[in-house]
């Protein structure tokens, strides 16, 4: 089967170490084998992602001589390439959920879940506890009344334990209601869930192997589930270990030094790909390196499992 790959980044900020990593295992692992690349703009909360960064992150990765063969600029047959231009893909799906009786309207605040004993995961998520499923109608509408806000829409998940096998990381199961319990599929405000958008967004592009940090393994169970509920194909999927500053602490946007807008002016593009390339165990040392050069050498079985710690002074 004709693999297809993607980068799917958030256009929160500008691209940084952990964004780069992703982009160029997504793209060595479906270029390996011969296949394309799409790229996707995941800008579901517009308020926070600017159309700006999007615009950004594309040039960014074209910087770095990393390409794609749908997405922004270019085009293609599965567009638009930006989650917010998506919306009416995501409703479709909610109604079919909706017609399966699975939703239900949540009233609860995260402040509130927060607060309350909710159980939570190892890391620090409120398993929603169920508070508001079984409200009939009129205590639906009751609710709404005297607390003046509209409701979030939860999927009813099922008494089921759902085991696969990563690509990267091997079998991973969850017991759905205790480990990830009833999830969102649209926020309060309108704007639709990540668990349900990547789903119908994958599907749609005809993604076969998605690759993406270890920080949403636990999310793949409930995609997993989404998938069969819609009747979709679910792709294969590949977590790689997180990226951690030399203070042991993870990178994130809020790293200046981690960015590609201060990395871009101390290094060329060849120089970081060698370096990451370094730490996820395919490049011999840290020389630089094309994206290209390092078809030959990238293995997932070279890749650790382990979460990956900066060297002081590496970058």
């Amino acid at each position: 089967m004709a693999v297809t790959g993607r980068f799917a980044p958030s256009p929160s900020g500008r691209i940084h170490l952990g964004n780069i990593l992703c982009c160029l295992l997504a793209w060595l692992s479906a270029r390996q084998k011969g296949g394309r690349v799409i790229l996707r703009i995941e800008d579901l909360d517009i308020a926070r992602c600017p159309r700006r960064y999007g615009e950004q992150m594309c040039r960014d990765i074209r910087w770095l001589g990393l390409d794609w063969d749908e997405g922004p600029v270019i085009g293609g047959p599965s567009g638009p390439y930006e989650q917010s231009r998506r919306t009416a893909l995501y409703q479709a799906a909610l109604r079919r959920l909706e017609a399966q009786g699975l939703v239900y309207p949540c009233f609860c605040t995260r402040a509130e879940l927060h607060a309350a004993s909710a159980p939570h995961r190892e890391d620090g998520q409120v398993v929603y506890p169920g508070t508001c499923r079984g409200l009939t109608a009129e205590q639906a509408a009751e609710r709404a009344r005297r607390t003046g806000r509209a409701p979030a829409l939860r999927l009813w998940v099922p008494k089921e334990e759902i085991t696969f096998t990563d690509g990267h990381m091997g079998e991973y199961r969850e017991w759905l209601p205790a480990d990830c319990g009833d999830f969102l599929l649209r926020r309060s405000d309108g704007i639709f869930a990540y668990q349900l958008a990547v789903v119908v967004d994958d599907a749609a592009m005809g993604v076969t192997e998605v690759v993406r940090g270890a920080d949403l393994l636990a999310s793949t169970p409930r995609q997993l589930l989404l998938y069969r509920l819609l009747g979709l194909e679910a792709p294969a999927f590949y977590h790689f270990p997180l990226l951690l500053g030399s203070d042991g602490q993870r990178l994130s946007k809020r790293n200046a030094d981690a960015g590609l807008d201060t990395l871009g002016e101390r290094y060329t593009a060849p120089e970081i790909l060698g370096k990451l390339a370094y730490l996820a165990g395919f490049n011999p040392s840290a020389e630089p390196r094309s994206g290209e050069s390092l078809l030959e050498d990238f293995a997932w079985e070279r890749v650790p499992r382990a979460d990956i710690r900066i060297p002081e002074g590496l970058f």
